[in-house]
């Protein structure tokens, strides 16, 4: 039963628990660490989910430049209290959420905040897709729904897997509800603006330069 300082310590890297959390999950998996993994997020999340409704006013503004100054993010993360803020685990947070906005781009936070007509668009066109390649209506439907759930992980932030995770199991959203269970605060981003340079412009012509012929 159990596993050694060395799994507790591994686990404890690759989920972001407190030791004594992996001490227990590795109790309950009998030492399996992947076992172990999927317990603390299902932990987590449920941890996340009770405290999801009590207001975040704290926090920090952070923000992220990537090398050559081309790409920009700054990202608001609330949390409880101004403790937790000032803490240096919760700066790491904001700075590596900052980071994977700079690296992914999402367009939104969650998938609850893709808008309907952003959602139908999408549907029409793996609609088309799949009817294009000759499926059958029966399993179009079915077809949709799975790769909507590609098109969530790429669009929406807290879908995405997190960059900094090598084992490339860990969401963004259980990322944040480790967090959670660590502080015992709703921890919750609640914006976030990218800017590229040149990202949106159009030449523009002088009113002195003749027109091409």
């Amino acid at each position: 039963m159990g596993g050694s300082a060395e799994l507790v310590k591994k686990l404890r890297e690759m989920s972001g628990a407190p030791m004594m959390e992996c001490k227990r999950a590795l109790d309950e998996a009998s030492g399996d660490l992947d076992q172990a993994f999927t317990i603390l997020r299902k932990r987590g999340q449920a941890s996340a989910a009770r405290k999801a409704d009590r207001l975040a006013t704290e926090g920090l503004v952070g923000s992220y430049i990537h090398a050559g100054g081309k790409i920009g993010v700054m990202v608001e993360v609330n949390c409880e209290t101004d403790f937790v803020a000032r803490s240096q685990e919760f700066r790491q947070l904001v700075h590596d959420l900052a980071m994977q906005i700079c690296a992914t781009s999402p367009r939104f936070i969650r998938k609850d905040d893709v808008t309907p007509d952003v959602l139908e668009r999408e549907k029409e066109i793996l609609r088309s897709q799949s009817e294009a390649a000759g499926k059958p209506e029966a399993v179009v439907a079915r077809i949709i729904e799975g790769k909507l759930g590609k098109f969530f992980e790429d669009a929406c932030l807290y879908e995405q897997h997190f960059i900094k995770d090598v084992t490339g199991n860990l969401t963004v959203r259980e990322l944040i509800a480790s967090k959670i269970v660590k502080f015992g605060e709703n921890i919750t981003v609640r914006r976030f603006s990218r800017f590229k340079v040149g990202e949106g412009l159009t030449k523009s012509v002088s009113p002195d330069t003749p027109p091409a012929h």
